[in-house]
Formats: C-alpha cells, structure tokens, sequence
C-alpha cells in the first residue's frame, strides 16, 4: 500500500479505492459444524438461557458484564433480555448447541460504523454449558466470518476490562492483536474500567480464516473431542 501525499508533501493516508461502505449485519442464522448463531428471541432462548447461566452458581461470569448477575433473579433476567432483543447496536445473537439444542450463551455485534466499515464484537457470555468447548470457538469464527467474508468489513474490534484476564487471553488465541488501553474509560458497577482494545484487520482475515478452518476440521479432534493441535499453533501457522 502506497502513503498518499498532499501538495505541501504531508502524508494525508493510503487509498482505499472505491470503497462505497458495508452493509450492516442481518438476521440470517450462522450455521456450523458445532453450534448455531441465531438473533436472539426471549420467547425461544429464554429459558435455556437461564438455566445455562444458573450452572454457574456463583455468578462470576457477570463481574465484567455491565449487566447481571441474574443468580436465582428470572424476572431480572427475563426483563434485561427482553430489552436486549430490541436493540439494534448491540445487535444480540444466541448460541445454540447444535447436538442438545440448547441455547447456552450469547454475544452482539456493537459499535457497527458501516461506512468506515469497522465493527466491534463484544457483550459475550458463555456459560458453563460453553466455556472452553469447540462451540465457542466456532461461535466466534462465525460472527468473524460473516463481517469480513461476507460483508467485507476493514475492522474487527475486541474490548474488555484491562482486569480481564480471560477475556485477553481469549481475544490473543482467537487471532485479535492488541492495540492498547484505554485508562479510565468507562464507569460501571460504580467502578473505574480501563478498557483494552484489541483488533483484526482485513489483511490479516485470509490467515485467521484458514486457521480456524484447519483447527475445527473434523481431523483436528480425537475419538474423545480433545483437540491435536490448539487453535494459536494453526493460526501461527497459516499467518505466517
């Protein structure tokens, strides 16, 4: 990519050429091998939901959440998830188990700026049902694949509490390069966040993409489910 340049010789950014924008994300499922990414309905996820998130008893995944958490509180939940459903940024989507049905987690597309074509993935809860299985990482290749492959998105964000050491170390392994912090970015549950930022450009998706494809091919997994070879040796691999 060429440096573009003023008359007074001052770098003024490469071209984008013909660049008209991005459509935004529509409700079509995401289908895969593992799981379903579906818009999320109360009516039909609800339930499951509840019952996924209730598994974790002590309602730790809710401590970096703005929301939550909703241990043993249905009503609560039932009324943040109908809200939930109406907005359209964050635009929610279910996960669902494709072998039980079940939904068992959730994440949206937020911060959706078609026209400079950059998109954040984030307001991700997994619940035990989901945390660390094959559904999860194919959830987030999913939603990663319908921004770029199919709407052709520039760039794909990850932010998180600068204290989420999960959340970080799940954004590194999913391909996402981390940009920096932002201090004293928000304020929530009556605390101070500094809020990492992380991110994948649309240079970097051919790698990623075939990555994740030879990390989720059936070959990839023994007669117990177990992975041969993880997600980041694969990425490395084909991003080199």
């Amino acid at each position: 990519m060429s440096q573009r340049m003023n008359e007074h010789g001052q770098p003024i950014g490469v071209e984008v050429p013909n660049w008209t924008g991005c459509d935004r994300p529509d409700d079509a499922p995401m289908e895969g091998r593992f799981c379903r990414v579906e818009r999320l309905d109360p009516v039909r996820h609800g339930a499951d939901l509840f019952d996924a998130f209730t598994r974790d008893a002590t309602g730790q995944l809710w401590t970096y959440m703005p929301v939550g958490p909703f241990v043993d509180d249905r009503a609560g939940f039932d009324h943040w998830l109908a809200e939930a459903a109406r907005s359209t940024d964050p635009l929610f989507h279910t996960i669902i188990d494709t072998q039980s049905g079940q939904a068992v987690g959730f994440a949206s597309y937020l911060r959706i700026a078609p026209q400079a074509g950059t998109i954040e993935v984030g307001f991700i809860a997994f619940s035990p049902l989901l945390q660390r299985t094959p559904l999860a990482t194919e959830a987030m290749f999913l939603m990663m694949k319908r921004v770029f492959r199919e709407l052709g998105y520039r760039r794909y964000e990850w932010k998180c509490d600068a204290l989420n050491a999960p959340s970080k170390r799940a954004a590194q392994r999913l391909g996402f390069t981390y940009d920096g912090t932002f201090e004293q970015a928000l304020v929530y549950k009556g605390r101070n966040r500094d809020t990492a930022w992380f991110s994948i450009l649309d240079r970097d998706w051919p790698g990623i993409e075939a990555g994740f494809g030879a990390w989720l091919a059936p070959e990839n997994f023994d007669d117990l489910g177990q992975q041969r070879l993880p997600l980041g040796d694969l990425m490395s691999k084909h991003r080199t």
